[in-house]
């Protein structure tokens, strides 16, 4: 065992959902405390932490300081504050990750949380619109939505209410997949049901009733092909991780017994591709990196949490990280492939459709989960004989991709 190898040691979260009553620092002290009785640690052996928030600025207007607020309880702790759209938390974990790796830490706290529910819902759903280029929005949303052309909407299939734009952003990628390899309306709604049906077993989930895909077929429009459950909310929440080195590891007693390893971590930046240049995806380009850096394959891969703030999203994602071929995304989950119990498992929490979405809180709500099933620990969820995990969290959005990826691979 290398001396820079890294471990998450506790991990903690909040139950995702509407916590209308608790302050972002309230929520951050429950997942703090959460991961630090999961590592047996005390608050006082942290060496560093880093604090992931996206909205606060926005909602409330606290633009800075943030992690220094919410982590006010724990006294001379070196705070950093991480903003990477929705990607803030697994970029604070990858943050953490290399702190630790490069010596200037053994014990290490990353964190992330978010408020968005507001009396205010136009308020909430703004609280994206600085995720792409402001500069460029009427040219930007142009691109991006001509990506959906050749497929036309069905009559009553575009919502009245107001939703995010990244909903149609969404749309125009599923009909783009749909026109490119015949990907059908249908198969998105198996990766919403799949979800749903997962979500049931996660008591911290932010939705816990099960659907069928005729559920979600005749299910309130958003834009086509989404329906209101192939979406994910709007969400508080926070979640956490103490990661460590082996001399970290060896404070810990017998927590030291569940830690898990970080196999890689590796953080990717978009670029201007053009749409149906696939092979330059981000997160096919940072996978690849991420397992060379494992020393696996996709094929080694037990089970997978990925950012699916739509059922399109797992879709694509599920193809770029290679754990199926261009365009059999729809098919396997149709076949019932990602399920637990299937071939490979994707989104055993229910993904954001179903367990959530507080976006500064997300990345960790993944890695949560994915510790939880190498521990053997996620019960009725569990996928049986995990060894390696991946997580995949996208945030932003440049050009017709995502602004930044991170993958992360665990295993025991």
């Amino acid at each position: 065992m290398t001396s820079n190898t890294v471990f998450v040691a506790g991990v903690g979260m909040t139950p995702f959902g509407r916590h209308m009553d608790k302050s972002i620092r309230e929520l951050t002290r429950d997942a703090v405390q959460a991961a630090l009785a999961d590592a047996q640690a005390a608050p006082a052996w942290l060496q560093g932490a880093f604090f992931a928030n996206s909205t606060q600025g926005h909602m409330d207007g606290q633009h800075m300081i943030r992690g220094q607020l919410a982590l006010g309880d724990i006294g001379g702790v070196p705070v950093v504050n991480v903003e990477n759209a929705c990607a803030s938390a697994s970029t604070a974990f990858h943050l953490a990750v290399n702190y630790v790796r490069a010596g200037a830490a053994d014990i290490v706290l990353a964190v992330g949380a978010e408020k968005m529910y507001s009396a205010d819902k136009a308020r909430s759903f703004s609280a994206f619109d600085g995720a792409w280029d402001v500069h460029d929005t009427e040219a930007g949303k142009a691109r991006l939505l001509a990506m959906g052309r050749g497929i036309e909407p069905p009559p009553g299939s575009m919502s009245t209410r107001p939703y995010s734009v990244f909903m149609d952003i969404y749309a125009a990628m599923g009909r783009l997949h749909m026109r490119r390899y015949g990907t059908t309306q249908r198969q998105f709604a198996a990766v919403s049901a799949k979800n749903h049906a997962h979500s049931v077993h996660n008591p911290l989930a932010q939705y816990r009733d099960a659907y069928t895909v005729e559920q979600i077929l005749a299910a309130a429009p958003i834009t086509y092909p989404l329906t209101l459950p192939m979406c994910s909310p709007i969400s508080d929440g926070a979640a956490a991780a103490i990661v460590c080195s082996e001399a970290g590891l060896a404070r810990l007693g017998t927590a030291r017994q569940r830690a898990v390893r970080v196999l890689a971590s590796v953080l990717q930046t978009g670029s201007d591709r053009p749409a149906d240049a696939l092979e330059r995806h981000l997160v096919r380009l940072g996978a690849a990196k991420a397992y060379e850096q494992a020393g696996v394959g996709p094929e080694d891969i037990s089970v997978a949490e990925v950012h699916d703030a739509t059922a399109i999203g797992e879709i694509l994602q599920s193809e770029v990280l290679g754990l199926c071929p261009p365009g059999e995304g729809g098919p396997r989950a149709e076949r019932g492939e990602t399920r637990i119990g299937g071939r490979i498992p994707i989104n055993p929490s229910g993904g954001l459709e179903s367990k959530g979405h507080p976006i500064g809180a997300t990345g960790l709500g993944q890695i949560f989960e994915l510790v939880a099933q190498l521990r053997g620990e996620a019960g009725a969820r569990q996928v049986e004989g995990a060894r390696i995990a991946i997580a995949e969290n996208g945030g932003g959005l440049r050009g017709v991709e995502e602004a930044v990826a991170c993958i992360t691979l665990l295993g025991r």
